[in-house]
């Protein structure tokens, strides 16, 4: 025993311990979180905990929604993820953090389902819209599946205590996996640093054009009116759709479906004549010393059945690659027709009748995707052979019967009529709208819209919410509210992140390896810079006598500066104890 301080504790250096406190990139996700009020907002709905419940389910949420955050683990796995860090630091005391496990969450879901979850989320969307200031005027609309992987036979969209649950079902995946159930996720995010504003989850057959009318309402409730643009794909361009978002005073704007007869109206307008194009958008190629990339606008001639107006775009892009798509589609077409027709001269060819030759052919063309603008003419020739009817040596007696003998050939010929009428509306598609917007803004507001692709990308594949694991409905249906909360941690970070190099005049940060530039930062990635960031306790008997805070790099430091979080966030939150025994 040696005795170390003035105070006269004594302590033996053999039971001194080191520990490492994790910090990471939780300050910069509690900042945002504390901006919204998120902790008191969850409990505010959920109800009162029960006396003897020694963790709230509404500190349950909170630390899951921080776990999927800054790196998905599964339920079983949050007691040994948060036992890495400061329990301050999850909003946690340590006796919480100790009953933190499983059952708690799982149960804690259970109470998350039962809420009033709509309310719930409207009032943070409020927030939301508010506290940063959220510009509103145009909002993006998308809907992406969700991946189950097991029968689920007993999640049969069964409704408990008043609320059904969203049913799991074979529908039209967009992860390739017909074979799997799934659910549908829709998400409107704003113009404005694509933040997400709502979600709903649906049933996994749900078709996407029946769902644009409620996501609207919604959406009108939380705005405050219809008084913004809403943006979607070609889903929306339906009768039902656009009359009832314009029959209330609203704006929409979408692309026209191919399926529709005003597409091939207009395709045949711009094959006969020469619409008075006018560029709209000009900007530097993406190849360098490429060509530049243009986009004209031309008025449609008549306006859509339903009276909106059609607005054509063409782009330069998009005209090369569609040309260079067909030409390779016609190549392929005519090399396979090739082939075949070799195959037909060889001499044990199986293809011996006209109709199983034209089939073949008809599967190639239907294969390369060609019989547009390639046909196949088959060409019979016929020779004849005499053979004798019976075996024996010829005589003057003897018997002979005919044999058609069928040679094919097969002629690849291009039809020069559809290649050209197909090339008058290269790089062409048509926009539909109710709104009188110049043809540039309507194409700056739909260029917007890949970036919701992005948060269901940024929703699947880095908080991970496919595939999902839970096999009970109603808890996958509370776990997607924690799975928005995290998706939100993330966009609000991006934007505030990029607003303030913006202001501050820096065009890049060093955030790829190698210090390489990075002109539009990604949370995920600030979220790895940060990681390695933790605090080291001198423990002694379990009882912790000093932490030193991390020492935070140059990159690191700007981060968190441009993302206003205070310094102090990374300092100790545990207060060592003045004496040890």
């Amino acid at each position: 025993m040696v005795r170390t301080s003035v105070d006269r504790v004594w302590i033996d250096p053999a039971a001194l311990r080191c520990r490492t406190l994790r910090i990471g990139a939780l300050p910069v996700v509690n900042a945002v979180l504390d901006r919204l009020g998120f902790d008191d907002l969850v409990a505010a709905y959920l109800p009162e905990p029960d006396a003897r419940c020694r963790l709230a389910p509404a500190k349950a949420i909170g630390v899951m929604v921080r776990n999927l955050a800054v790196g998905r683990r599964p339920l079983y796995g949050l007691t040994a993820w948060a036992g890495g860090y400061e329990p301050g630091r999850l909003g946690l005391s340590s006796a919480e953090t100790a009953a933190l496990n499983d059952d708690k969450t799982g149960r804690a879901l259970d109470v998350l389902f039962a809420a009033d979850r709509a309310s719930l989320l409207t009032a943070l969307s409020l927030r939301v819209i508010h506290r940063y200031q959220l510009e509103v005027s145009e909002l993006h609309n998308d809907s992406t599946s969700i991946t189950l992987y097991g029968a689920y036979r007993d999640a049969t969209g069964t409704a408990r205590a008043g609320v059904r649950p969203p049913r799991p079902a074979r529908g039209h995946s967009k992860d390739h996996r017909p074979d799997l159930k799934q659910l549908v996720q829709i998400l409107t995010v704003t113009a404005d640093g694509a933040v997400p504003l709502t979600y709903r989850l649906a049933d996994g057959n749900t078709e996407d054009s029946t769902t644009h009318i409620d996501t609207w309402d919604t959406l009108v409730n939380l705005v405050g009116g219809p008084d913004f643009t809403y943006i979607a794909d070609c889903k929306l361009a339906t009768r039902d759709n656009m009359d009832h978002i314009a029959g209330r005073g609203g704006r929409f704007l979408t692309v026209l479906p191919r399926t529709r007869k005003e597409d091939g109206i207009g395709r045949t307008w711009m094959a006969s004549g020469t619409p008075a194009w006018e560029q709209v958008s000009r900007r530097p190629g993406r190849r360098k010393n490429g060509p530049d990339d243009i986009y004209w606008a031309a008025q449609a001639p008549a306006c859509s059945a339903e009276g909106h107006r059609i607005c054509w775009i063409r782009s330069s892009v998009k005209r090369t690659d569609d040309a260079a798509a067909r030409l390779d589609r016609i190549e392929r077409a005519r090399a396979r027709l090739s082939e075949l027709d070799h195959t037909l001269a060889a001499p044990r060819c199986q293809l011996k009748t006209r109709s199983a030759v034209e089939a073949a052919a008809a599967a190639i063309l239907t294969d390369t995707g060609a019989a547009r603008w390639v046909r196949a003419e088959v060409t019979d020739t016929v020779s004849h052979e005499h053979r004798q009817q019976k075996r024996g040596r010829p005589g003057k007696n003897t018997a002979y019967r005919r044999i058609e003998h069928h040679h094919f050939h097969i002629e690849a010929v291009t039809n020069s009529d559809a290649v050209a009428f197909d090339a008058a509306s290269d790089g062409c598609f048509p926009f539909i709208t109710n709104t009188d917007a110049p043809a540039a803004d309507l194409l700056r507001m739909y260029k917007a819209q890949p970036h919701i692709e992005r948060r269901h990308a940024t929703y699947k594949g880095v908080i991970e919410a496919a595939p999902v694991m839970l096999h009970n409905d109603a808890r996958i249906d509370a776990l997607s509210f924690c799975l928005y909360a995290a998706l939100l941690v993330h966009a609000l970070i991006e934007r505030q992140l990029r607003q303030a190099m913006t202001t501050n005049g820096i065009p890049s940060l060093p955030l790829y390896h190698e210090d390489r530039a990075c002109k539009a930062p990604t949370a995920t990635r600030v979220f790895e810079i940060l990681e390695p960031l933790a605090a080291t306790a001198i423990v002694h008997d379990d009882q912790i006598l000093t932490i030193n805070a991390p020492t935070l790099d140059t990159l690191q430091t700007q981060l968190i500066t441009l993302l206003k979080v205070p310094h102090s966030a990374y300092a100790p939150t545990a207060t060592p104890p003045r004496n040890s025994r």
